[in-house]
């Protein structure tokens, strides 16, 4: 077995992981203007309050397994990505800081109702930022960053940070919309066909842009036998849409915000394909960036430890607070 690639595996499955739990609760944060009664709103983060702070366990766990098993990348990626990444925690500070005191505060409440929808947009963007200059290539010079302090911040990131805020949106609405009911729920069905569309928008856009501004993504996604692999996804993604709007119509609980999650994962199948085998695309490959091989056992046996705990312990506050959030809930 190739650790390598174990490793990979494992740090892509907790990314995704976290893309799927705190997409969703920093897309309620997103779709927060959109729903300006304070007793609506107080329903929203009372969904949010048993869990959201631990689906941030999941970033904790990526940077650390990328520090510990990939430390050429980590030592690359954290000073060219420092500044985005920097304004991404800051913005988690802010959204988690006015999580708790909005539900304390009166003459303040929408001050800090403004503070949790900025924090989560804010968070989204960034991290939607930094994964677009990760994309485009970071340079690399003697195993070093050699690049410009704001080499991060171009029309692809730009276009990446928005497509990560709506796939988020997304992510939120149908979470709402599966913790919720009556008029509410109603209205967050409403809400989810046009945010879907939107979501729809910035794929394409991201899949075209992509393979046009990276000659070697354009032959790997173009040329046999990855295009017969990967030819089924677009198909794949047209036909989540579709139920995604047979589901919305009729109202359903959970099946908006499976297919939401099934979108995701589509495309980050298709992010992964897009920088394999590359820790750092068209620099430093996962083999060159892997750190030694003991390392690698050693962590190993940690990890297969440690991810089983968290996944228990997530599973189990998911399922404990698995039933709709009553109208008169209090997150206080």
């Amino acid at each position: 077995m190739d650790l390598t690639v174990i490793w990979a595996a494992i740090i892509a499955l907790g990314l995704f992981i976290y893309v799927a739990l705190d997409g969703f609760d920093l897309g309620v944060g997103i779709v927060f203007p959109f729903f300006p009664d304070d007793r609506e709103r107080d329903r929203m983060m009372h969904t949010l309050a048993p869990v959201w702070d631990g689906n941030e366990t999941w970033l904790v766990f990526g940077g650390a397994a990328l520090y510990a098993t990939f430390p050429a990348a980590y030592a690359i990626a954290l000073p060219a990505l420092y500044l985005p990444i920097i304004l991404m925690l800051v913005c988690l500070i802010v959204r988690g800081v006015s999580f708790e005191v909005r539900g304390k505060a009166n003459r303040t409440k929408n001050a800090w109702s403004l503070a949790f929808t900025l924090g989560s947009a804010g968070a989204a963007l960034f991290q939607g930022i930094a994964l677009g200059a990760y994309l485009q290539g970071i340079p690399v010079a003697n195993g070093n960053f050699a690049g410009e302090p704001f080499f991060w911040l171009t029309p692809f990131s730009l276009l990446t940070g928005l497509g990560l805020m709506s796939t988020y949106a997304l992510l939120g609405a149908c979470w709402l919309a599966m913790k919720t009911d009556g008029d509410l729920q109603l209205r967050l069905h409403q809400f989810i066909g046009p945010l879907t569309i939107v979501l729809l928008l910035f794929m394409v856009a991201v899949s075209v842009w992509t393979p046009l501004s990276d000659a070697q993504i354009a032959r790997r996604w173009f040329s046999a036998p990855m295009f017969y692999r990967l030819l089924p996804v677009p198909f794949a993604v047209a036909a989540v849409a579709v139920l995604m709007f047979r589901a919305t119509r009729r109202r359903h609980d959970a099946t908006p915000f499976l297919l939401a999650l099934l979108l995701v994962l589509l495309g980050y199948v298709g992010l992964l394909v897009s920088v394999w085998p590359y820790a750092i695309p068209d620099a430093v490959t996962l083999w060159d960036a892997a750190a030694p091989l003991s390392t690698q056992v050693f962590t190993l046996v940690g990890a297969a430890i440690i991810v089983p705990v968290i996944l228990v312990y997530t599973a189990a506050g998911y399922w404990v607070f698995r039933h709709k959030t009553p109208a008169d809930a209090n997150y206080h």
